[in-house]
C-alpha cells in the first residue's frame, strides 16, 4: 500500500505536473470569472516552470544529494562479501509487452555491476527489485533481467543471487537482508544512482546492514555544471522532478522509520 500511495500521490506533487496543473487551473478560474486569481496563479506558475527548466534550481537541489557519498578513495584494498545493485533501470512493462530488455535511466547500475563482478570476482552479486508497476500484474522482476544481463556480459550464473518481490527501497533492504542473511563483518558494495545514495545507505543501515560501502554511479551534476543554460527545459524539469521526489522520499522514510537520518552521514 505505502508503494501505490507513493506513486500515485507523486503524480500530483512531482512539479512539472503541479505545474501544469496550476496553469490549467488558473485559466479555468479566469474562464468562470476570477480573473484577477486565475491571472496571479498562472503568473506564478509560469515564473517557477520557468525556474526549474532554465536556472540552477535542479542543481542546486541535487548536488547535496549526489554529493554525500563518495566512491571508496582505495578500492584495491576492499574485499567485498557481495555486491548489492538496486532496480529501478529497466522498464519491466514494456520489455514484457516486447520480449526485449528495455532499459532507462540509471543504466550504469547494471553495467558497473558487471565491472565490479569482474574487479572483485569473490564477491556474490545480489540484485534486488521486483516489477515496477503500480498495480499487481504479470511483468518479469527487474531483477531477473538483471540477471540475464549479467550472464551476458559474462558472469557466471552461480554468484547471482535475485531479490525479486521488492518495488521500493524499503523492500530492497529488507528483502535483500533476508536472502543473503549477511553477518556484521560482511562488506558489500551498494551500487544505486548517486542522488538516491543517502536514502538508500540509510534505508539499509536501518534494515540491519551494517557493512555497507556506498558505489554510487548515474551522476546528473558534473563539478562545473553551469548554474544558467547548458540543458533544455525538459532536462531542467527532468532533474527537477528527480531531486524533489528524492527529498520528499527522505522525509517521508524518516517518519515512517525506514532510514535511521533525515540525511544520512557518510
Amino acid at each position: 500500500m505505502f508503494y501505490v500511495l507513493s506513486k500515485l500521490g507523486f503524480l500530483f506533487l512531482r512539479p512539472s505536473n503541479a505545474l501544469i496543473l496550476a496553469l490549467l487551473l488558473g485559466a479555468a478560474l479566469r474562464l468562470f470569472g476570477w480573473r484577477r486569481r486565475g491571472a496571479e496563479l498562472i503568473g506564478i506558475a509560469l515564473g517557477v516552470l520557468v525556474v526549474c527548466a532554465w536556472t540552477g534550481v535542479p542543481t542546486l537541489l541535487l548536488r547535496p544529494l549526489e554529493q554525500r557519498f563518495q566512491m571508496p578513495a582505495d578500492p584495491g584494498h576492499l574485499n567485498p562479501a557481495g555486491i548489492l545493485v538496486l532496480g529501478g533501470v529497466i522498464d519491466t512493462g514494456l520489455t514484457t509487452e516486447r520480449r526485449s530488455t528495455e532499459l532507462i535511466d540509471g543504466a550504469e547500475r547494471v553495467i558497473v555491476a558487471a565491472e565490479l563482478a569482474r574487479r572483485y570476482p569473490q564477491a556474490r552479486i545480489l540484485l534486488s527489485g521486483g516489477s515496477n508497476g503500480v498495480f499487481a500484474n504479470d511483468e518479469i522482476a527487474e531483477s531477473v533481467l538483471a540477471r540475464d544481463l549479467l550472464i551476458e556480459f559474462g558472469v557466471p550464473a552461480g554468484r547471482i543471487t535475485i531479490e525479486d518481490r521488492s518495488r521500493n527501497t524499503h523492500e530492497n533492504a529488507v528483502f535483500s537482508f533476508a536472502a543473503v542473511e549477511p553477518t556484521p563483518r560482511d562488506q558489500w558494495l551498494l551500487v544505486t544512482s548517486a542522488f538516491h545514495m543517502p536514502r538508500a545507505i540509510g534505508t539499509f543501515r536501518a534494515a540491519g546492514w551494517n557493512g555497507v560501502v556506498a558505489w554510487p554511479v548515474d551522476y546528473r551534476n558534473g563539478a562545473d555544471t553551469s548554474w544558467f543554460g547548458g540543458r533544455t527545459a525538459a532536462e531542467g524539469l527532468t532533474m527537477t522532478d528527480m531531486a524533489v521526489r528524492e527529498w520528499i522520499g527522505l522525509i517521508a522514510y524518516r517518519f515512517a522509520g525506514y532510514t535511521d537520518a533525515l540525511l544520512p552521514r557518510p
